[in-house]
């Protein structure tokens, strides 16, 4: 009797161990769940810790609410010039409402990217659509980012996501685009290049007319100088003879005699035709 009643009592306890373990569910910090009740939504759940429900009446499932990446492959977009540009990129999201997710996509990942893709590549067509072919290439992919998040994140709204970004890593253009697009930029750096060098042309030769400007400018400063200085010179080298003069009038006279003998007999071969009792020769004659 006694034995009967131990399996009992482990029965009964094996029992409410199952039932209290059926009753109780865990949500992660990165985690969003929802709880069933005989299929229909009853609740959603991002609050992390234990959480209970009604055993084999309550069912719960749990998605990643940390961010999910949307790979996409390059995709062809017309600009507003009618060319074609491929590009490629890829959106980063998380679920919002965990349960529109479930009735949008039945919480399926693949199919949210699925969705989510068709609502990236239809906000990408309108916004190549209003941009040429060198806007494209050269905009700044900063603004283009917030363009897209703005215009796709209402219909992702629908299927409880949120975007948080998304990112053009490349725009190639086809080739039979890329030549004529080289063709344009490559005129259009020439002009730049041309402008550059007659700017430079016209700059030059202001600095060039201005350069001789100031060189006369000098030159007549200083030889107006020099002139004033020469003056200055020969009224003091004119004093000092003077003066000399008036000290020795027979040396002055001797040495001014000097002078000219030097100045008419500096080159080798040089004659002077004379009358021999010219004055010019008296310091040749023997003094008396």
């Amino acid at each position: 009797m006694m034995g009967k009643n131990s399996l009992i009592v482990v029965a009964s306890l094996l029992l409410l161990i199952i039932l209290v373990s059926s009753s109780v569910y865990t949500v992660g910090q990165a985690e969003k769940a929802i709880k069933f009740q005989l299929g229909e939504i009853l609740e959603t759940s991002s609050t992390p810790g234990l959480h209970f429900k009604i055993p084999f009446i309550n069912k719960v499932k749990t998605y990643d609410a940390r961010l999910l990446t949307l790979e996409s492959k390059p995709e062809r977009f017309l600009t507003s010039e009618k060319k074609n540009v491929i590009v490629d990129y890829f959106a980063k999201w998380k679920i919002k409402d965990v349960a529109k997710f479930y009735t949008s996509v039945q919480g399926d990942v693949v199919q949210a990217n699925i969705r989510l893709e068709q609502i990236v590549q239809s906000a990408m067509k309108d916004e190549f659509s209003k941009r040429t072919i060198r806007e494209v290439v050269s905009s700044e992919r900063g603004q283009i980012r917030d363009v897209l998040v703005a215009a796709a994140s209402p219909s992702a709204d629908e299927l409880g996501i949120e975007i948080a970004d998304i990112r053009i890593m490349r725009v190639v253009l086809p080739s039979e685009v890329s030549s004529s697009v080289f063709r344009r930029m490559e005129s259009e750096r020439a002009r730049v290049a041309r402008d550059f060098r007659s700017r430079g042309a016209e700059m030059a030769e202001r600095i060039r007319a201005d350069a001789d400007r100031q060189r006369e400018v000098i030159l007549g400063n200083a030889y107006r100088d020099a002139e004033l200085k020469r003056g200055e010179g020969d009224a003091t080298a004119a004093d000092i003879y003077a003066q000399a003069y008036g000290k020795d009038k027979n040396f002055f006279s001797f040495y001014r005699s000097l002078t000219a003998y030097k100045q008419a007999f500096k080159n080798e071969g040089d004659t002077l035709v004379l009358e021999p009792d010219s004055e010019f020769f008296q310091y040749f004659k023997k003094s008396k």
